[in-house]
């Protein structure tokens, strides 16, 4: 309970401490996108609500909200006939605005690095949306969301004897984690340099950390964990803009 964050108020510093973290890897957010911590039962009724389809954890914990809606569009003109109207073909076809990030929701009470990894993996989702990578795998899309939750835990985590290292469960020995003109803060911002709401970051939460990171590196989903190690063997390779300008002319990784 030391770091726990309990509501909307408490988690602002974090909030907006991770979207500086995306500003200084060149990802600025630019849309002012409301995040809310909420209860169990809200966050259920927002994943239902939501009918765009995407991939959900068996146990949801945050939830980038969207605005769109699916039409009905004609595919194929229809013929005139005795018998009327043949050969009309249609198709699904998805409307969005460019500013379809209504918020974003993650459940309270959990730990601070935890929360803050799910706002790290939320707000990329939203970044993703908000550039216009559009129908992405499940495994894509979950799995550069959660390398920018690994990346930002390990940027807050001192990994004993490994200061300014990888982390050991990232898959290679040496981490690329350049984009653009502008590399990956090698330390977290001030205002959330200081983790427990006393001040100082407790041993207890430094291993809290390192497993949240392990639960990442180790998750046996196809989609969050397969995703995950195949995001980040490619950021390893390429960097994150290689990695991410392929994922938006292929939708994959590249190889």
């Amino acid at each position: 309970m030391e770091s726990a964050i309990m509501d909307t108020g408490d988690c602002q510093p974090l909030y907006h401490a991770i979207r500086d973290y995306y500003e200084g890897m060149n990802m600025r957010i630019d849309q002012q996108i409301p995040m809310l911590l909420v209860e169990r039962q809200a966050l259920n009724e927002a994943i239902e609500g939501e009918k765009h389809g995407l991939h959900h954890m068996p146990e949801t914990r945050g939830l980038c909200l969207s605005e769109e809606q699916t039409v009905t569009s004609i595919l194929r003109r229809p013929r005139i006939e005795r018998r009327g109207l043949v050969g009309l073909r249609t198709q699904p076809h998805k409307l969005t605005r460019k500013c379809e990030v209504t918020a974003i929701l993650v459940l309270y009470g959990l730990p601070r690095l935890l929360t803050g990894a799910i706002l790290a993996h939320e707000l990329m989702h939203g970044w993703l949306r908000l550039n216009d990578y559009r129908n992405l795998k499940p495994e894509v899309e979950e799995g550069i969301c959660q390398v920018l939750s690994h990346m930002w835990l390990e940027s807050e985590v001192i990994i004993p004897g490994a200061r300014n290292m990888p982390s050991s469960s990232t898959p290679s020995s040496s981490t690329n984690w350049s984009i653009g003109s502008t590399s990956m803060p090698s330390t977290s911002s001030s205002s959330s340099r200081t983790s427990t709401k006393k001040g100082g970051k407790s041993s207890v939460e430094n291993k809290l950390g390192e497993f949240f990171m392990h639960q990442i590196a180790h998750d046996a989903s196809p989609s969050y964990g397969g995703g995950y190690r195949s995001a980040m063997a490619a950021v390893n390779k390429y960097g994150l803009r290689r990695t991410l300008d392929h994922i938006r002319w292929t939708g994959t990784f590249p190889e």
